[in-house]
């Protein structure tokens, strides 16, 4: 009873505050608040972390260069796929992050697909929803399609690759034909996921579970006033706390890279060696899997590709805040007062500024560190307004990770399906689409709704310097 009085007390006290902050704003002319896009000035993500030695650096630019390799058929591409390299999808702002944009900094763009889609003479038609400016995209389609290319009630919630192999010159006799996306939109059976930036994974990777409960446990009773929840993805496995993916659905970075090796690019491996769809014929000649341990080679070519590009993955470094670069050159005052009302209005209840993480042998920069990654890694409701109807392990319809924050000076597209961009707002957007019917960011957003335009203002510039 004492919490739901709390609570109503604060839904009071934030109906007021939109109030008199849309009174003020009206009354003084203070321009409308506006995310800054995309920082600009020198690119501090995507390299190595400071402590490598001279063999774990080696390690760490063989799976970067791995990383970047262009696909052919004969080393696994395809029957279908998404794109053609890892780094394809993973560019902005160097290899390692998320979607690129041909209008904003750094200058990526365009986006990877357009290419892709008839790379070595490829016939696939491109879909509607991949345009040249747009964010990289995977669909899923919540329910299964039927035969003759209607929809069942049979959940589904896969991957559908865009593109296939068919009139490649590399693949002679295939004439695979890409799924019916036009049917499956018209039908609401489609939706989005964007790439996950992957700086700073090994550092996520490396936190104790212990460490992430511990957290959620913390301040339990400001979570209920702000009816935050909040609960852990697990592995079906051994019941330990995945982490990776927009629903950490993932364990590993072994096990991410592997599951993307044969998603993204139809590239099977050690991890997963089977074809997907039960391909066979001439759009499935290769022997399985495609990427195998390296016996005959020696040093860092040991490795298969999915462990070389784990070990790249765990390396990386988190990306450098920067104060400088951020458009409209606001004052480092503006920015930590931003930093002060992150904490204050509470978004902090799930965007963790640091987590510790735990001894590590593999590298003396992943053990014992504070990663600042903005994120409890948890799982959320988040609302109508961004439920994908899919679930994965205990994440279910409506939740998603917390995304960790690092990086997203330089970031473009936001949220899992890139909905929020330079188009429609950007990060003021995505901030606004967390609040929606049994999201667990409402009041928090509600507190952000009530700040003054300046206020916002010093929110998002604060932003943009992580």
């Amino acid at each position: 009873m004492k919490v739901a009085r709390m609570i109503l007390l604060s839904t009071s006290i934030d109906a007021v505050l939109l109030t008199s902050t849309l009174l003020y704003g009206q009354a003084s002319g203070i321009s409308a608040p506006k995310d800054p896009g995309a920082r600009a000035g020198s690119v501090n993500a995507g390299q190595p972390l400071a402590s490598l030695t001279a063999g774990q650096l080696q390690f760490f630019q063989e799976g970067q260069s791995r990383f970047s390799q262009v696909e052919a058929v004969a080393n696994g591409l395809g029957p279908t796929y998404n794109s053609t390299s890892c780094s394809s999808c993973h560019s902005q702002p160097d290899v390692g992050g998320s979607s690129p944009s041909v209008a904003d900094y750094p200058n990526l763009g365009p986006n990877p697909q357009i290419a892709a889609a008839n790379a070595g003479g490829a016939t696939n038609r491109i879909p509607s929803f991949i345009t040249a400016d747009g964010p990289v995209r995977e669909v899923r389609f919540p329910f299964a399609a039927g035969p003759n290319g209607g929809l069942t009630r049979t959940p589904d919630g896969g991957v559908h690759d865009l593109f296939t192999i068919a009139g490649r010159f590399d693949a002679a006799g295939c004439n695979m034909t890409q799924p019916n996306f036009g049917a499956m939109q018209q039908a609401n059976n489609v939706i989005f996921r964007i790439p996950t930036p992957t700086y700073g994974a090994g550092l996520i990777e490396n936190i104790a579970d212990e460490t992430i409960l511990n957290n959620m446990k913390a301040n339990p009773l400001l979570k209920a006033l702000l009816g935050i929840g909040g609960h852990p993805n697990t592995s079906g496995n051994d019941g330990s706390i995945t982490r990776f993916g927009w629903k950490a659905q993932n364990k590993s970075l072994e096990v991410f890279a592997g599951e993307a090796y044969n998603v993204e690019m139809g590239v099977t491996n050690e991890l997963f060696p089977d074809e997907r769809g039960a391909v066979t014929g001439a759009c499935s000649s290769n022997s399985t899997p495609e990427d195998a341990t390296n016996f005959n080679q020696s040093g860092a070519q040991i490795p298969s590709d999915v462990v070389a590009f784990a070990i790249f993955l765990r390396f990386l470094a988190p990306p450098t805040p920067s104060t400088t670069g951020i458009a409209g050159n606001p004052s480092a005052a503006s920015i930590a007062d931003g930093k002060a009302l992150f904490s204050q209005i509470h978004c902090d209840a799930c965007h963790t500024p640091a987590l510790q993480t735990a001894p590590s042998s593999l590298a003396a920069g992943l053990s014992k560190q504070s990663a600042a990654l903005y994120s409890d890694l948890l799982v959320h409701h988040m609302g109508s307004a961004l439920a994908d109807g899919i679930a994965q392990g205990a994440a279910g319809p409506d939740e998603f990770r917390t995304a960790p924050l690092w990086g997203l000076g330089q970031r473009i597209f936001f949220l899992h399906d890139g909905r929020s961009g330079p188009a429609n707002g950007g990060l003021l957007h995505a901030i606004e689409q967390h609040a929606s019917s049994g999201s667990e960011a409402t009041h928090v957003v509600a507190k952000f709704s009530a700040l003054t335009s300046a206020q916002k203002q010093d929110l998002l510039n604060f932003l943009r310097s992580l």
